[in-house]
């Protein structure tokens, strides 16, 4: 923090005056109609089922629309590549449709186009989803295509070498960000060794992929006892079983068991880092810390107190220095969790000579949050923007069966759909304060910045000392 504290001191006092004063707000009138309650979603009806294989299958009824969704989940993502390849996964992903042992990438494109269909792949932190959508009389078409693509994927080497000629120039691209060079240097600066400092594939990863390294990795991850299939729509459990037994059924288990990742850390070091861009005249700005994994009992009333911070358009940062002070036009914060860990994150792009300025006013915020009350009004806004927010989200079956497997690799049952709003409502202004205590301390935020060395540095240093770090 600042070397004069006494100084400090009265900046903070001071700037919390202005906010009471500016944040003052108008009544709404009189004769408008109370809030309704958020009406939690339905206990889903999902049939769950296991193959004599392993490969966990889950049909949700969904009647009433002539469309469905297949999602396939596998365990293992990029954080569990070997350090050297970080990304491999997510590469790998990408290119399960591009050609199979019985049918070429255009055949799979004219099929799902026959079927009003689409079928993609991606990797994140954890797992592989292959999801898949189309009018629901194309149904066993898409789940033989979906068995097709990730058992029997063949990575053509025309394919690759196009893939990788594209992730090198989007690589190229994504270094000259600004967003993309904070983000990276901030999951370092959280995770240190771990895996979950995955920002992104490099240079040399890229350079380094064959496609018998792809088919490798293929047959090392993709097994059925890793894996769930979630089948949504107007789907009759019989009909549905029938199907995957008949494309699934068959499908064996390759040796090796996936090792679990290692606990992500609780806590990183509080201090700050600047990355030099020369000739930038903005600030990209990160602060933030470890948090907590999916399952804790924390995530979601650290996702509702990010809502009161920095995580809507009515937080309290976005209306200190976007509304009062006008120092950025879009600043956030969100609360990540996954399956070993997570994160907090707070984020703003700001004028150089504002970059001290800014900082201090969301440290302030932070601080705040564990030192005052949020009132009432505030915490039932910030409820019903999480809660409809929640709703709205998975209103739509294909985010609905995302979900489900997210759920599943982090460990939820399908019941946390249910429980979720409820929990939300639960969350109680004394937790708020809690949450603020013990994941929004300002000492112990680690905050890193990218921005022009000759404008910023100085103004990092009212804070303390600062660590230049190299690209």
């Amino acid at each position: 923090m600042f070397r004069n504290r006494q100084a400090l001191a009265v900046l903070l006092a001071a700037s919390g005056l202005r906010l009471l004063a500016a944040h003052e707000e108008t009544p709404l009138p009189k004769d408008l109609p109370p809030y309704g309650a958020e009406r939690p979603i339905p206990a889903p009806a999902v049939t769950q089922r296991t193959l004599p294989n392993g490969l966990d299958v889950w049909v949700l009824n969904r009647p009433g629309f002539p469309k469905v969704t297949a999602c396939m989940v596998i365990r293992g993502g990029n954080a569990h590549d070997a350090a050297d390849r970080q990304g491999l996964t997510g590469f790998m992903a990408g290119l399960l449709n591009e050609g199979t042992r019985t049918r070429s990438s255009r055949q799979i494109a004219e099929e799902l186009q026959a079927i009003g269909g689409e079928l993609g792949a991606y990797a994140n932190l954890d797992a592989t989803f292959v999801q898949g959508s189309c009018l629901t009389n194309g149904l066993p078409a898409l789940v033989h295509l979906m068995a097709d693509i990730t058992r029997r994927p063949v990575f053509p080497d025309h394919e690759v070498e196009l893939a990788k000629t594209n992730a090198l120039q989007g690589l190229q691209a994504q270094e000259a960000q600004p967003a993309f060079q904070a983000n990276r240097a901030f999951n370092a600066a959280l995770f240190g060794n771990h895996p979950y400092r995955y920002a992104s594939l490099t240079a040399e990863t890229v350079k380094g992929i064959q496609p018998e390294t792809l088919r490798a990795l293929h047959a090392e991850r993709f097994q059925p006892g890793r894996a769930l299939l979630i089948l949504g729509g107007d789907i009759q459990e019989a009909a549905a079983m029938k199907l995957v037994a008949a494309a699934f059924g068959d499908w064996k288990g390759g040796a090796g068991t996936l090792a679990p990742l290692p606990a992500a850390p609780q806590a990183s070091a509080h201090e700050f880092l600047l990355l030099p861009r020369p000739g930038s005249v903005q600030a990209t700005l990160r602060v933030g810390r470890p948090a907590v994994p999916a399952t804790h009992a924390d995530s979601i009333p650290l996702q509702l107190a990010n809502v009161i911070l920095g995580g809507s358009f009515d937080s309290r940062i976005t209306k200190n220095i976007r509304e009062d002070k006008g120092y950025t036009y879009s600043p956030g914060a969100r609360a990540s969790a996954q399956q070993v860990g997570g994160s907090y994150t707070v984020r703003a792009d700001v004028r150089s000579d504002v970059t001290a300025a800014s900082l201090m006013e969301i440290l302030y915020e932070m601080d705040r949050m564990g030192t005052t009350q949020v009132g009432e009004a505030e915490l039932g806004r910030a409820k019903r923007f999480m809660g409809g927010t929640y709703l709205f989200q998975n209103q739509m079956l294909a985010a609905l069966t995302g979900t489900l497997a997210g759920y599943w690799v982090n460990g939820l049952t399908p019941m946390a759909l249910a429980e979720f709003i409820p929990k939300v409502n639960a969350v109680t202004a004394g937790d708020v304060r809690r949450i603020g205590r013990t994941y929004f301390a300002a000492k112990d935020q680690t905050i890193v910045v990218v921005g022009d060395e000759a404008k910023v540095k100085a103004e990092l240093e009212q804070f303390g000392p600062v660590r230049i770090l190299k690209k």
